[in-house]
């Protein structure tokens, strides 16, 4: 599979005219990390169709053409975004907790923590009944078999993962439901006369700068999938507010990196007045984008058919870790642990022929579920323009997943050479912020006539009003 034919099945899938993929080019392929998996061709293809979505949406509102350009090393930079951040020159702050990791059970299995959020952490340790030290966790893990372990800690809402291999997973009730879903849905969920792609600038009389000059968007997400979709939308032009609960933990290193582009405000939806407030801000937008776990914010009022009602014409889009459908739709679930459970990490380290499991060399499921949102949120707005309705896309890390498996494995992938730091210098970018000194990969797409770009440097959670400005 080589990432013009991977892009050409994201097209298909999303109904788009095949004529357009006529203006996209794609240069280098896989290996490029070390990975028996076509990671490469997973993000060169999801940031092509971004690209090209955008070039669509401005082609729809200029009548004007433009070709897309994506190499598969750039595109891979800006699928390691997190570990090339850099501020005022040296590190960023800390990504994940000591505790993170692989751990051996009693039956010689493994298990996954994920810890980076400091109740998750508290949770696990109470679980394990141990001390907050990475030896004194494995010893505790050692007196558990690892299903049991995986299946008391689900129960207890943890995020953690039972290694398994593709077989186990296939086996599972959850794998067999999600093997019935498409790769993303793109969804007409109510109706609307046609709107222009951006409303704001249409009501305005603005011409359209960049694909989505005047497209409002919401930002409801935390970590990577869903911010990589909003940073990805606001690289088009689009004004994205991204709206926090106060009261949620966030990981300092991914609100700089995902953060570019953005305005940042917060509303604790816990409040009526909050809520009123977050109404009052969707019934402007043109996209709402969440990461919520299936059926949270839809508690609160926000599910994609209330949000239809009060705004007729909404792009909904809708980010989970395992689906939407099947036993484990409400099970919490980070990129690492879906490739944990769904046999990814099984593979890659019994493929480099190492002790243990092994992640992908990339958070490859976050970033192309982000840029895939990113995709299927323009798509939609087109739709809106041409068919009119509201629509709803819907996509999980465990679909996309599934998909990277399905691309095939390449023999000896893993020997392939590491790219550091220095072998990415030219597709990185410098800006100041309240963080200081930022610098972080470039958007990987080049568009001929409105090249992406961050036009907002990355602020501290809650800078900004929960309001709506004036660019």
């Amino acid at each position: 599979m080589t990432p013009l034919l991977a892009l050409d099945h994201l097209w298909t899938v999303a109904g788009c005219d095949a004529a357009a993929l006529d203006a996209v080019s794609i240069t280098g392929n896989d290996p490029a990390l070390p990975s028996v998996f076509r990671v490469g061709t997973l993000a060169a293809a999801t940031v092509a169709a971004t690209g090209l979505a955008a070039a669509e949406c401005y082609r729809v509102r200029t009548g004007q053409l433009q070709r897309v350009k994506v190499d598969v090393r750039r595109a891979l930079a800006a699928f390691r975004s997190e570990r090339y951040l850099r501020v005022n020159d040296g590190p960023a702050p800390e990504l994940r907790s000591p505790i993170f990791g692989f751990f051996e059970t009693r039956d010689s299995r493994w298990v996954q923590l994920h810890t980076n959020f400091p109740h998750h952490l508290d949770g696990v340790l109470k679980v394990l009944g141990c001390a907050n030290d990475r030896t004194a966790v494995a010893q505790a893990i050692r007196d558990w078999d690892g299903a049991t372990l995986d299946q008391t800690l689900a129960d207890a809402g943890l995020p953690a993962a039972l290694i398994r291999t593709p077989r186990e997973w296939a086996a599972l009730e959850q794998a067999k439901a999600i093997a019935n879903l498409p790769l993303f849905e793109i969804e007409r969920i109510g109706d609307a006369p046609p709107q222009p792609i951006a409303s704001l600038s249409a009501r305005a009389g603005e011409p359209a700068g960049q694909p989505l000059s005047g497209v409002r968007v919401l930002d409801l997400s935390r970590i990577i999938a869903g911010p990589v979709a909003g940073r990805a939308l606001a690289s088009h032009g689009a004004q994205v507010l991204l709206v926090n609960g106060p009261h949620l933990p966030n990981i300092a290193p991914l609100v700089i990196d995902t953060g570019r582009g953005k305005r940042s405000a917060t509303l604790d939806l816990r409040d009526a007045a909050a809520r009123e407030q977050l109404e009052a801000l969707t019934r402007d937008a043109d996209v709402f984008l969440q990461a919520y776990r299936p059926g949270a914010l839809a508690a609160r009022g926000f599910g994609p058919d209330a949000l239809a009602r009060q705004r007729p014409g909404i792009v909904c889009v809708s980010i989970c870790a395992y689906g939407h459908q099947g036993p484990w739709a409400a099970r919490r679930g980070f990129d690492s642990l879906v490739q944990s459970a769904s046999g990814i990490a099984y593979t890659e380290a019994r493929a480099a022929g190492v002790d243990g499991p092994k992640h992908l060399p990339c958070q490859a499921l976050d970033h192309g579920t982000g840029y895939l949102a990113a995709f299927g949120a323009m798509v939609a707005l087109q739709r809106r323009a041409t068919e009119g309705g509201s629509w709803h896309v819907r996509l999980s890390l465990a679909q996309t997943g599934r998909w990277l498996q399905s691309l095939g494995q390449i023999e000896d992938g893993w020997r392939a050479p590491e790219v550091g730091f220095d072998d990415v210098k030219d597709c990185v970018e410098t800006v100041d912020s309240p963080f200081g000194r930022v610098l972080g990969t470039s958007p990987a797409e080049q568009l001929e006539k409105t090249p992406a770009c961050y036009g907002r440097p990355p602020v501290p959670i809650g800078t900004d009003d929960a309001r709506w400005g004036t660019d």
